[in-house]
């Protein structure tokens, strides 16, 4: 690159940062944290500039919303109601029943079946069931599984209590939604819980305040890019003085985003680009991500409203189920998570399975947040194998087709 061409680069560069934060300004707001959490992705956004043409990003944009076919997938719809009243929204993929008994199953079981393990998978933070397409393709027709999304996130309703009398959103009330989930979707028979991220944060809740479950009707649980505690400490892939800055500021921003929601929305939309490169910066570490899964990932998170982002990120400064984990001792456990993970390091997952010294560990090399969608191979390798262990799937069983997410391969 040419003298003048890196000048031009610094120039673009500091100018997107400038507009990120001059927008978050003209809302009434700080723009310094975000203007901390944007320099890098920025600086890549600014390169792309000089050779492609915002009217061009948009088509291409468009064009991957029309034609990717990640979250297309649909099953059977239902809804549960949490106990403060919010709609949850779950679906359910069956598996057709076995209805021809020999003599010995009639013996054993009369003339009914016995309920069929269920796969109850719980997404994470700004997601929503979708998240898990790659999965629920690969598992499809070969167990029961149930995708749900956590309240006020994908098409279930906004959370009852934040928005009619301001009760701030805990993690424990994410457990009790998936106990209505599971209540309502898995009345009877075993379940394998499958979650990433705050998904896994919700599991940990659930077996925190409702242990006789986890002790009669759990079979198995992975844990996928999540953490028992200690997220304050987290630092984002940034430089101390930037995480402190952020760290100081974050939550004061956030809430008074979520005051002037339609304000910032419009926002949103003036600085896709930006916000387009810092969600591929903090969802992804390979550079060869199939860019209709990067803009799969990006539409979820942009579909997510800023109160509801506001509403939840003081939850996972106060969530700490390290010793709910122990509920978990005596099962089939998979922890797994990206080691270029800059939302919940590695790290944690490291300390989740040495308080389980029986779970699996694994730990995906060059891959980041949303390592379900980056590495759905390595995933749904290591879930099949619980699954197994778990008797939730016929040994030697073939999972489906699950496809790949580098830029050269096709949608599967």
């Amino acid at each position: 690159m040419s003298e003048s061409s890196a000048e031009a680069v610094t120039d673009v560069a500091a100018a997107a940062v400038a507009s990120a934060a001059g927008n978050w300004r003209k809302a009434g707001i700080a723009g310094v944290a975000i203007g901390v959490v944007a320099a890098g992705a920025a600086a890549g956004v600014a390169i792309e500039r000089l050779t492609v043409g915002r009217g061009m990003r948009s088509k291409a944009r468009l064009a991957l919303d029309s034609t990717g076919p990640y979250g297309s997938l649909r099953g059977t719809p239902g809804k549960a109601y949490a106990d403060d009243g919010t709609e949850l929204y779950y679906e359910v993929d069956d598996i057709e029943q076995d209805v021809t008994f020999t003599p010995r199953r009639r013996r054993l079981f009369g003339r009914k079946a016995p309920a069929p393990v269920t796969v109850v998978f719980s997404h994470g933070y700004c997601l929503n069931q979708d998240s898990w397409h790659f999965q629920r393709a690969a598992l499809r027709g070969v167990v029961r599984t149930v995708h749900w999304d956590q309240r006020s996130h994908g098409r279930s309703g906004r959370g009852v209590a934040q928005s009619k009398d301001g009760t701030p959103v805990t993690i424990d009330q994410l457990g009790r939604d998936l106990k209505a989930v599971i209540d309502a979707a898995a009345p009877e028979g075993s379940v394998v819980l499958v979650g990433h991220s705050m998904g896994g944060m919700t599991v940990m809740a659930l077996a925190d305040q409702y242990p006789e479950l986890i002790r009669d009707r759990v079979v198995a649980v992975a844990l996928v890019g999540t953490s028992s505690g200690r997220l304050g400490e987290v630092n984002f892939g940034l430089p101390v003085a930037g995480v402190n800055a952020v760290r100081r500021v974050l939550p004061g921003v956030l809430k008074a985003l979520g005051q002037q929601a339609a304000l910032v929305e419009r926002g949103r939309r003036a600085t896709a680009d930006l916000f387009a490169g810092i969600i591929k910066r903090y969802s992804f570490a390979s550079r060869d991500v199939d860019p209709a899964i990067a803009r799969f990932a990006e539409r979820m998170i942009e579909g997510t409203p800023i109160d509801v982002v506001a509403e939840f990120y003081p939850a996972f400064t106060d969530h700490d189920k390290t010793e709910a984990l122990a509920r978990f001792a005596d099962l089939p456990v998979l922890v797994l998570a990206g080691v270029g993970d800059m939302v919940t390091p590695s790290e944690h997952s490291e300390a989740i399975a040495d308080l389980l010294p029986d779970a699996e560990l694994v730990l995906v090399p060059d891959a980041g947040h949303l390592v379900m969608l980056e590495r759905p191979e390595v995933v749904m390798d290591r879930l099949a194998d619980l699954l197994m262990r778990a008797g939730a799937v016929p040994a030697g069983a073939t999972v489906g087709g699950y496809g790949s997410t580098s830029s050269t391969a096709q949608p599967g």
